[in-house]
């Protein structure tokens, strides 16, 4: 246990952001270069299924299911925003989609183009935002997933209203995030990061986690449509994952721009 009472404003790197730094953030890109810094510091523990990302291994299979269940991802092309380390773009091109992977987090993406070459996939990864990506590819691609990456960018909406550009009409999209609410406080961040240590303590801000409806407002200010809104539970001590239709804490939705 800790007697230390979690910072909701805490970043990964333990600083202390003050509110109105998040539009000096957004002034350029939609980027925190703090998030940034902080996951290219766990840069080279992405692929270690017992170190910090354990919690992202355990669920990647879970959502990757999911998500091919829905949309069918073999044969085509798939955007992945927030790649990270690339679990979920492995998994997505094992099942067979054409994919690309796009992150701000340079040596993250470092580490995700040397597993793939160990791997032997075929992935394009970019180091740009969701929003510059959507400039250069609007309507490119069948499916775009965003997840576990929307809780840390200072504009959300931006980002969601980017993942519709880059989707062709008809196309679907996928996103995951944390609700908003005391149980996710407690479970998500004073749990997993302060009493379990499954992540590292600040990896989450309580103010920047995002409920169902305001994540479906986005999607339909963007032009979208929700098909589905889906919790997703992990429990941490048999590392399993059960998906259902309750998005107490993680959740995923699955939108899909109209056709023209």
């Amino acid at each position: 246990m800790t007697d230390k009472t979690p910072d909701p404003t805490a970043t990964p790197s333990g600083d202390v952001v003050a509110e109105n730094d998040a539009s000096e953030n957004v002034a350029s890109e939609n980027v925190d270069p703090r998030e940034t810094q902080a996951f290219d510091g766990l840069a080279s523990r992405w692929w270690d299924p017992q170190g910090e990302f354990r919690p992202l291994h355990d669920i990647n299979g879970p959502r990757a299911d999911w998500i091919d269940e829905r949309a069918g991802v073999s044969g085509r092309s798939l955007v992945d925003i927030g790649c990270g380390g690339g679990l979920l773009t492995e998994a997505m091109a094992r099942r067979g989609a054409k994919v690309t992977g796009v992150d701000r987090a340079g040596k993250a993406l470092q580490v995700a183009e040397l597993h793939r070459m160990e791997s032997g996939l075929e992935i394009d990864y970019r180091e740009a935002t969701a929003e510059q990506l959507a400039v250069e590819s609007a309507g490119a691609y069948d499916v775009v997933t965003c997840l576990e990456m929307l809780e840390h960018v200072p504009d959300p909406a931006s980002v969601v209203e980017a993942c519709l550009t880059l989707a062709r009409p008809g196309g679907d999209l996928f996103f995951s995030t944390i609700n908003r609410t005391p149980l996710a406080w407690v479970a998500a961040i004073v749990g997993a990061e302060y009493v379990l240590g499954l992540l590292p303590k600040g990896t989450h801000r309580y103010d920047r986690l995002i409920r169902p409806s305001e994540l479906a407002g986005f999607v339909r200010a963007a032009g979208g449509d929700v098909i589905e809104i889906a919790g997703m539970h992990y429990n941490p001590f048999s590392h399993s994952v059960r998906i259902d239709h309750r998005p107490r804490v993680n959740y995923l939705l699955h939108a899909r721009k109209p056709d023209a």
